[in-house]
């Protein structure tokens, strides 16, 4: 379904490109929320071209609230679990990003468009079923340890302004960085229509939680997308 989607969308882009609406819609861009919305249908799984939209792949909402706590925030550090559009738009927003991929092929493409201020780390999945390994509830990925992928946020050293969850193994990411976080930090947790992040934020009491939905780049659906913070002791 995902596939026949992409293509669908990919022969309407070529059509839009061959009429001049793709034009019209890049012109309409820089001022009309909207149409960025309807633009970015045509790039979806296209990096240069989400890119080059300059937005990331949460909820706008979303978007407009992290960009307003990085412009409060100069020079913040942020780690990101998950690769895309959305690393090169916080480079242009922060002091430094730390972003790791499990999929060697987008790491590869990653590397075209990475901000010096960013560094990408792959760290792919392993086979393993035993009791340290760490599973993702994504179909198609039984029986592989995202165990190393989690863990890579051991590598950068002290605390972070801003997490992302976007990846592999979102459950465990969510786990390891509520308590990575600095005074008056923030996650983002994309995606949290699906009940198992929602599940997995029920878990951390401590946490404060706003819930964003609406409309998301790149496709024409709602979605959810969670900011978490956790309240000043």
């Amino acid at each position: 379904m995902k596939a026949s989607y992409v293509r669908a969308l990919r022969l309407a882009r070529t059509v839009l490109a061959a009429t001049g609406l793709l034009g019209l819609l890049d012109r309409l861009v820089p001022r009309s929320r909207t149409a960025l919305w309807v633009r970015s249908w045509f790039a979806v799984y296209d990096l240069a071209d989400l890119v080059a939209l300059d937005t990331p792949w949460w909820t706008f909402e979303a978007a407009d609230r992290v960009e307003a706590f990085l412009a409060a925030r100069p020079g913040a550090r942020v780690f990101e679990w998950g690769s895309g559009a959305s690393t090169v738009w916080l480079g242009a927003r922060s002091g430094s990003v730390t972003s790791v991929e499990h999929d060697p092929d987008w790491a590869r493409q990653m590397s075209e468009v990475l901000p010096a201020n960013a560094a990408l780390v792959l760290r792919g999945p392993g086979r393993g079923v035993g009791p340290h390994a760490v599973g993702s509830g994504k179909p198609g990925f039984a029986g592989l340890d995202f165990a190393a992928y989690v863990d890579e946020i051991d590598a950068v050293a002290g605390l972070l302004d801003l997490i992302v969850i976007d990846g592999r193994a979102r459950e465990a990411c969510l786990n390891r960085a509520v308590g990575r976080l600095s005074p008056g930090g923030l996650i983002v947790l994309d995606n949290v229509e699906r009940a198992r992040y929602r599940d997995a934020l029920a878990r951390h009491a401590g946490v404060e939680v706003l819930w964003t939905h609406g409309r998301t780049p790149a496709l024409p659906y709602p979605t959810r997308t969670a900011l978490v913070t956790q309240p000043a002791p």
